[in-house]
């Protein structure tokens, strides 16, 4: 009854998302997400660990398998970047704004991030 107050009051499409969308405000910033059992995630997992990237770059973990919150938040992320979360996998990073699909693509992420910044003078 209240979405169709929405609806005929003239809430608009934006209402109607906003009714439907469900935050989790747990969980913010870069998100990793992962899974035991995955041969990508692991080359992932060994570069995060040779290269330190946790004590440079402020990211959460999260694996999906064992936990449908996660595996439905990857879901979103994916959604919101226009994939087909049916068809996505992992190791699949979150940045804020831009999904990141594959080892390979994680990993340069991880590398721009630890890249020295460029002094300009």
């Amino acid at each position: 009854m209240e979405l169709l107050a929405v609806l005929f009051f003239g809430g608009g499409l934006k209402s109607i998302a906003s009714y439907f969308y469900k935050e989790n405000s747990l969980v913010k910033g870069i998100i990793l997400f992962e899974s035991k059992n995955c041969q990508q995630c692991s080359k992932v997992d060994n570069f995060i660990k040779a290269n330190n990237v946790g004590q440079a770059v402020d990211f959460v973990r999260l694996e999906v398998l064992p936990d449908n919150a996660n595996h439905d938040l990857l879901a979103d992320r994916a959604q919101f970047c226009g994939l087909d979360a049916s068809h996505i996998g992992v190791p699949f990073l979150w940045d804020g704004a831009r999904c990141i699909v594959g080892y390979v693509d994680v990993i340069q992420f991880f590398k721009t991030k630890l890249a020295p910044k460029a002094i300009i003078r």
